[in-house]
């Protein structure tokens, strides 16, 4: 069995999208085992296709507050998972004098995407099927409710 970090935050360029989604996800699959949180370099407005999407598979984003790394309470997490490139850099700023572990991981931003509303939504569900399978890939789930 894979050991879990007891605290992961993930990070982006606004925390209104990328992030919030994959924080709701592992608190859906781990959040009884691992705290969760999310941040964004800079202050966004959470985005409502995140989370028309989330409600999808039964997750509830509404209530998600974008942040930024300045309004962290607490800045020791065993793992910072950056999914833009801009998020990569504050968190090796963040985590420079401590044995933190990061990981980048390339992903989409759908809010580039142009088209019609649901070829727009689509974009989004690509986004949250692929965050969905990583972490179920890096943070296996055991008994935790099927997505």
């Amino acid at each position: 069995m894979v050991e879990l970090p007891g605290a992961v935050l993930f990070a982006c360029t606004y925390n209104s999208i990328r992030s919030p989604m994959a924080e709701a996800i592992l608190k859906y699959l781990h959040g009884h085992h691992i705290f969760v949180d999310s941040v964004g370099v800079r202050r966004g407005e959470l985005d409502a296709f995140a989370v028309a999407v989330m409600d999808e598979i039964g997750i509830d984003l509404s209530r998600h507050r974008p942040k930024t790394f300045e309004d962290l309470e607490d800045e020791c997490f065993d793992l910072v998972v950056s999914l833009s490139p801009e998020a990569q850099h504050r968190a090796v700023e963040l985590t420079r004098n401590t044995a933190t572990e990061l990981e980048y991981w390339r992903v989409p931003d759908p809010s580039l995407f142009e088209g019609s509303r649901e070829q727009r939504l689509g974009a989004y569900r690509q986004l949250r099927d692929l965050l969905l399978n990583r972490i179920k890939r890096r943070f296996p789930p055991a008994g935790s409710p099927a997505l």
